[in-house]
């Protein structure tokens, strides 16, 4: 066979915009639901850093009718002069060129979110039209379309209709005004989610104090609901859902509202989070490399869990970072010396440990700086080690400075007690780390007669399904292919561990068995490397009962196996809830949408079957529908908005009861993901992530 030649005319050169069209997952994480509001936050965050350097305080965002968005500012406007280098407006070079923008250095804006220069740029390239206004004394306006060129054979990406104009028109506004269309050649879906952008921009509005941030839904959207005619037929009619009302989020407590607002469902052990904010010089190999701003607030509630979120530059760090472990050795520092000074640790006593001052601690720490360094193009951990002393540093300082301030004696020593308690506890119960280790991979014998587990010895190829039920169970393993799928049914309902602690957590013969079965520990033990699956998947009935058994399961593993939730590791298997089918014709819909698609297709005479269980399933319909990798639907779990999801999970799983009924009334659509996880879309087995 010949050998085909390559030299430097093979090499494809893309102009332009066109890189981020032909690959914009580069760019964007995927063009999922994830990656379309992602071309949202970039004109976000935009807005949000001119509102953080000082220069606006009111944000608008609006969800319009046809689709579209927009998110307008009070901000300077855009640059509208023509820059010498480019030769082209300041509007024109932030809307067409990657890397280019005013937040590479400190001149212009001391601290941004922004800092890979590719956000509004990114958003017109995938985008089918994209309009902008700045206001400058006079109105000025620019148009942006992206196409196909026939002739050309290539995409035309955020193309401007002409340069910017000056339309002369007066204005006593000030700020910016974009608007853009997401493109339905690049996007799966193109619907924005409200709850993912309502979520997101009250938590702009609590990192950012006093900036007011509106949001208006002008869509009209309709759902599919069963309705019983005349002639007693099952018939689907089209619903209009309720416009939203526009909703205005301003916080002028900021992180300490943000606290309480973490904490509505919790029992807090003071009645107000500590509170403190200071600027640091960096010195990066003995160089000015510029200032820090370290803002954090804390409050310790009855809870034995850590509730920490982080933020640098107004993007949510959820895997960390040198800021959180600053945070973390900062707090541990001063609890130690408050305790010592105050007799809590005596003399004989050890100190505390990390893992004693996180229990039952809601904080959130927000680090602005110029000169980020996140870790990968999504931004969600931070990279800078100069940040690990200076956060330290701050907590440290900032605690004991506030020591003197009337009230917070009873507050500190509170504090100090509730780290008192957990050490004792701690050492008190040295034995879960045995528990845990007997129900790790060396104890097979608890899984006897329970899992029916795979041949297959590769973690990545092996599934765990949680099944529902012996019955479900059985007709699970018979449908199954034994060489990478195992079926764990479960007897019973698991324990809530949120009202539990670990160790009793432990004692629970159906938690015993899943953590026997994953085989990679648990708690603080826990190894996600060491897992036998990298799909782990609840299979639950669409009703209420299977809704709480995978909450139950989620919040499991939310707290005591959390790095197989971020490792993209668990996941919600959905069973149809119709079958339709006319003779030799059947076709199975996931949910109301895609049965109005199925009785289309099926056509006159159709029947409708409505699945109440799995067990109502035969062996080969189980597996053509929810476990064959090529047709079923799976739904990965992730925990990108820890934040919502704790204050969901402490709402619907923990001791208080206040307006858990009204959450359940308007978000428990069974065959969603979750109560509290959002579905905001989903494909066969191809891992579309959700929030």
């Amino acid at each position: 066979m010949s050998e085909k030649s390559y030299n430097a005319n093979d090499l494809k050169i893309l102009e332009g915009l066109e890189a981020v069209r032909v690959r914009p997952g580069m760019y964007i994480g995927s063009t999922g639901i994830k990656g379309l509001h992602h071309i949202l936050w970039e004109i976000v965050d935009n807005a949000i850093d001119e509102a953080a350097n000082g220069y606006a305080d009111t944000i608008s965002v609006t969800l319009h009718a046809d689709g579209s968005a927009s998110v307008e500012d009070n901000g300077r406007g855009m640059p509208t002069d023509i820059n010498t280098k480019a030769h082209m407006s300041g509007v024109e070079l932030i809307f067409t060129k990657l890397h280019a923008g005013g937040k590479f250095d400190s001149e212009n804006y001391a601290f941004s979110g922004g800092l890979h220069g590719v956000g509004a740029s990114v958003t017109n390239a995938l985008s089918s039209w994209l309009n902008v206004e700045v206001y400058r004394k006079t109105v000025f306006k620019m148009s942006f379309k992206s196409y196909y060129d026939k002739e050309r054979k290539k995409w035309m990406c955020g193309i401007p209709s002409a340069p910017l104009e000056d339309t002369g028109e007066k204005t006593a506004k000030r700020g910016t005004y974009v608007r853009f269309m997401p493109d339905g050649e690049v996007f799966e879906t193109t619907e924005w989610n409200y709850d993912a952008i309502y979520k997101r921009l009250k938590e702009l509005a609590f990192l950012n104090k006093g900036v007011r941030i509106d949001l208006a839904d002008e869509r009209t959207l309709y759902r599919e609901e069963e309705v019983t005619a005349e002639d007693g037929d099952i018939v689907l009619k089209k619903v209009a859902r309720p416009a939203k009302e526009p909703v205005s989020f301003k916080f002028d407590g900021g992180l300490i509202d943000f606290v309480k607002y973490l904490n509505e469902d919790k029992t807090p052990l003071y009645s107000s989070p500590l509170y403190y904010s200071a600027v640091k010089d960096i010195k990066v190999k003995g160089a000015d490399a510029g200032k820090i701003k370290i803002e954090f607030a804390v409050c310790h509630t009855k809870d034995d869990e850590e509730s920490l979120y982080s933020f640098v530059n107004n993007i949510c760090t959820v895997e960390g970072g040198y800021h959180e472990t600053g945070f973390h050795n900062g707090l541990l520092k001063f609890v130690n010396d408050y305790a010592r000074a105050n007799g809590v640790l005596k003399a004989k006593d050890a100190p505390f440990i990390a893992d004693d001052i996180k229990e039952g601690l809601t904080a959130v720490l927000t680090v602005k700086m110029n000169n980020v360094e996140f870790e990968g193009q999504t931004k969600t951990k931070l990279g800078n080690p100069e940040a690990k002393a200076l956060v330290e540093q701050a907590v440290a300082e900032g605690l004991a400075s506030l020591v003197g301030v009337r009230g917070n004696k009873a507050v500190f020593d509170e504090m100090a007690k509730k780290a008192k308690f957990a050490a004792d506890d701690r050492i008190k119960h040295r034995a879960e780390r045995d528990i845990a280790k007997a129900a790790s991979d060396s104890d097979q014998l608890n899984l006897i007669g329970k899992l029916a587990a795979c041949t297959g010895k590769n973690p990545e190829l092996n599934e765990l399904f949680i099944v529902e039920g012996d019955s479900a169970g059985g007709t699970a393993k018979q449908a199954r292919v034994r060489q990478y799928q195992s079926i764990l049914p479960l007897r019973g309902k698991p324990l809530n561990v949120q009202k539990k602690n670990a160790l009793q957590a432990l004692q629970n013969e159906e938690l015993k068995t899943l953590i026997s079965a994953i085989g990679a520990g648990f708690n603080n033990s826990f190894d996600v490397e060491k897992s036998r699956y990298k799909k782990v998947i609840i299979l639950s009935d669409a009703d209420q009962d299977g809704l709480h058994i995978r909450c139950i399961l989620l919040t499991f593993f939310f707290k005591y196996m959390r790095d197989l939730v971020k490792a993209g590791c668990v996941y919600i298997g959905m069973p149809p809830l119709y079958k339709v089918y006319k003779k030799d014709v059947e076709i199975y819909a996931y949910d109301d949408k895609e049965l109005d698609e199925a009785i289309k297709k099926v056509g006159k005479g159709y029947s409708i079957q409505r699945y109440k269980g799995l067990g109502e399933m035969s062996a080969e319909q189980l597996w053509n529908t929810t476990m064959n990798p090529a047709t079923r639907n799976l739904v990965q779990v992730t925990i990108e908005d820890a934040s919502a999801a704790t204050r969901v999970i402490d709402m619907l799983m923990g001791d208080k009861v206040e307006g858990r009924k009204q959450f359940l009334a308007e978000n428990a659509n069974f065959n969603k993901v979750d109560g509290f996880i959002e579905r905001v879309n989903f494909k066969r087995d191809e891992g579309e992530a959700y929030n």
